[in-house]
């Protein structure tokens, strides 16, 4: 089996989580259902658009859907679209052999179905510009993707907890943005992709939680850093700032949700503040985590007071054009 040496140690928790990388394996497959993108996509919505099918033009009117989550389907699809980048960077941080490479080209052809059914959702229901969409999906698959332009050091623990961490918040905003989308089609499609991420989150968790036995006090380190500087895989994204915005101001994914839906449930899962095989750095971390995830709390809290004022004052400035 081939390995690739990211860091001190590295080669050895690779051939320590291998077997363990098999069993999880084993298991997803035994759990994982298939589906078809295909049976999806409200097809009989669809119409031809410009060009040389010689149909209709976009326009906003066209879109069933609120700004901020049309926003956050585009900020989804376009996470989805940097497949390749993902693969590349998760294939030089493990290995394509063995356990690991069947887990990534397995884990690749279960997501790559995300952008095709999302993709076909969105053209059918003539719900964002397709154009505008396309350009964006250039530029996002032409900047690539690396670890550490999400914060994350390079490495085979900081690597799985940055997927770990990432698939639970992805699930959490695909969920959100099909059930804040009024549009059932919608709904039903992002929760059968909710259900994809679930399960390739339950694979890294369990994956990391027999790193925090074999390496405890290292793999705690690796755990808190990623937690603290956290970001979303699509930070890269055109626009992505705004999109983000309106994606949290329409209650698809901010700290708020962060803190309730994607950390606090982790730590609790992995038991990570109650670990007893932690050394002195191991138990240092866990005493900043426990800190951290309280400035988290109130961060949160603070955030979503916000939000509900913004929103009442939008509520009333509407009401008062009416």
């Amino acid at each position: 089996m081939r390995h690739i040496d990211e860091g001190p140690g590295d080669v050895g928790r690779l051939e320590a989580l291998e077997p363990v990388v098999g069993d999880l394996l084993e298991r997803h497959l035994a759990t994982a259902r298939e589906w078809f993108p295909h049976q999806y996509v409200p097809w009989s919505r669809s119409t031809d658009f410009d060009g040389p099918s010689g149909g209709e033009a976009w326009c906003e009117e066209q879109s069933c859907l609120a700004p901020a989550v049309r926003g956050a389907l585009v900020l989804n699809l376009l996470t989805e679209d940097n497949l390749p980048s993902y693969h590349h960077a998760f294939a030089v941080t493990v290995s394509d052999d063995g356990a690991w490479g069947a887990w990534l080209h397995r884990w690749t052809a279960e997501e790559d179905r995300h952008s095709t059914a999302l993709r076909g959702y969105l053209h059918a229901t003539r719900a964002v510009d397709p154009v505008a969409l396309e350009r964006a999906r250039m530029r996002q698959v032409s900047a690539g993707f690396r670890f550490a332009r999400s914060g994350v050091r390079t490495g085979v623990l900081p690597g799985l907890a940055y997927v770990m961490v990432q698939e639970l918040a992805t699930r959490v905003a695909h969920r959100n943005a099909g059930r804040l989308s009024g549009d059932p089609a919608c709904e039903r499609l992002m929760a059968r992709i909710a259900l994809d991420e679930n399960l390739h989150m339950v694979f890294y968790r369990d994956l990391f939680k027999a790193a925090l036995t074999i390496e405890p006090d290292r793999a705690m380190e690796a755990l808190l850093e990623t937690l603290r500087e956290f970001r979303m895989p699509g930070h890269a994204t055109p626009d992505f700032a705004r999109l983000a915005t309106d994606a949290a101001l329409g209650g698809v994914f901010h700290v708020g949700v962060f803190h309730d839906e994607v950390a606090v449930p982790l730590v609790r899962a992995l038991k990570a503040l109650d670990l007893p095989e932690t050394g002195p750095a191991g138990r240092k971390c866990q005493d900043e985590l426990g800190q951290w995830l309280e400035a988290l709390r109130v961060q949160a809290r603070g955030f979503e007071e916000r939000r509900a004022a913004l929103l009442a004052d939008r509520a009333r400035w509407e009401a008062g054009r009416g």
